[in-house]
């Protein structure tokens, strides 16, 4: 019985965000207010929560998630906001642009989209970087479709996949994986899903020759305004380079040693974002002579764009220690484990059903560890191939219940049917190759 209240809790969850309409964070907690009711209805009184338990549990629960992982967002959305505003995404596509030539313009935007996606928050980088597309597309009359596909498929990958976006960097604390291995192992399986989904799929879209909406056409800034290449790249790739470099640092030192605990220091991603974010406000900004009134401004914007998402992830973490609390983790595991399913393809198909079901990335993969979570310990599989796995189930096919669908339609000017044609299928793709790529590593690591 609690297992199908389990059941019948997800999918008023999905009911109340994808039917109703209701706002997702308020969504959870009622979810996880009947959730502890409903089981207790079906126990026996020794195993009952009181109403005090439950709302405390939803209390700790939103605590526990947040905590530190709210300022890896916050600091995050901060620099990707610092990157787009200050033009620093412009200078990265033209200096690509003008290595890879016309001939290879895709792959100058899909490398674009790659750096400047993993610190930019992935609505707000679709909203910043499509104008980039048309003008692209202006400049070498190409179609907005074959070169924007590949763009949005890196900055989907880098959502879904890598920290410290904010889906990635809830799953790394809730499967216990280390963020630096993660990204790591991230950037390995991202890399052949956005080329899959972007150069090789859009072979087959050249013949969407839609002019984009011109509501959407912003024009670009100044040249001469723009900071130089060295600077953008550095600025957008700065928490790559701390958790990766860190990361391997520790592989080679001694644990104890001085180099040990520098790197271990150095590469706490809250320690990494603040360097990154304090990097970005002097060379993105204060350097180039933007008043600080201005550069806290753009900071403080990054903050509203990204305070729903924070919520959403406190949400997810009520209902995950709900689970805990009421012992129903251990049921799920127990009965999980019992189908004899690898657990990176069980992840990555909850998230998946979940994805559909709901039309959340974000959702789909917090509410899916809190599943599967219990399940890591028992097994040999690397968390961080746990973390990526759900990540990548949290793609799949994007369709009318996700506002990227929306954006992706009316800013491309296309049908309902051609964006499945397009959009859906790029991120079905992104989604299962991701999985494959985890099942490989799974086999060496």
């Amino acid at each position: 019985m609690a297992l199908l209240v389990v059941f019948v809790s997800i999918l008023l969850l999905v009911l109340l965000v994808a039917y109703f309409r209701l706002n997702t964070f308020i969504a959870f907690l009622i979810v996880c207010l009947f959730m502890g009711l409903a089981l207790n209805m079906v126990r026996v009184p020794a195993e009952r929560m009181s109403i005090a338990e439950i709302t405390q549990s939803i209390q700790t629960g939103i605590g526990k998630t947040l905590g530190s992982l709210v300022i890896i967002i916050v600091f995050g959305s901060m620099l990707g906001k610092l990157v787009a505003e200050s033009g620093a995404a412009q200078r990265i596509a033209n200096g690509l642009m003008h290595v890879f030539g016309r001939k290879y313009v895709q792959w100058s935007l899909m490398l674009t989209g790659f750096i400047v996606g993993i610190p930019l928050f992935y609505n707000i980088g679709f909203v910043l970087m499509v104008p980039l597309i048309f003008t692209v597309a202006a400049r070498t009359k190409l179609p907005t479709v074959y070169l924007g596909i590949p763009m949005l498929a890196s900055l989907s990958v880098t959502h879904g996949y890598l920290p410290p976006h904010p889906s990635p960097t809830a799953l790394v604390g809730t499967f216990h994986a280390n963020m630096g291995l993660t990204l790591i192992y991230g950037l390995i399986v991202a890399v052949p899903a956005i080329i899959l989904a972007g150069p090789v799929f859009t072979r087959f879209l050249k013949h969407y020759t839609q002019e984009p909406a011109q509501l959407f056409t912003v024009a670009p800034m100044p040249e001469d305004q723009l900071p130089s290449m060295g600077t953008s790249i550095v600025a957008a790739l700065l928490p790559v380079l701390l958790l990766a470099g860190t990361s391997l640092l520790k592989l080679c030192a001694a644990p104890g040693t001085f180099l040990w605990q520098i790197s271990n220091w150095l590469g706490d991603p809250v320690i990494v974002m603040l360097l990154a974010v304090l990097n970005g406000a002097y060379v993105l900004g204060l350097r180039r002579g933007l008043p600080v009134k201005k550069v806290m401004g753009i900071m403080e914007d990054a903050i509203r764009d990204v305070s729903v998402i924070i919520l959403i992830i406190g949400g997810s973490g009520a209902l995950t220690q709900m689970l805990l609390d009421s012992k129903v983790s251990q049921v799920i595991t127990d009965s999980l484990q019992g189908m004899h399913m690898n657990p990176l393809v069980l992840a990555w198909s909850i998230a998946a059903l979940i994805r559909v079901s709901v039309g959340s990335a974000t959702v789909a993969g917090l509410t899916t560890a809190g599943i599967v979570a219990p399940l890591v310990a028992g097994t040999s599989v690397h968390p961080s191939l746990m973390v990526l796995a759900t990540g990548a189930g949290s793609l799949m096919f994007s369709h009318v219940n996700d506002g990227g669908f929306w954006m992706f339609k009316e800013y491309f000017n296309l049908s309902v049917k051609d964006t499945f044609k397009t959009w859906s299928v790029m991120e079905t793709i992104v989604s299962v190759v991701g999985l494959i790529g985890c099942l490989i590593l799974n086999l060496f690591i």
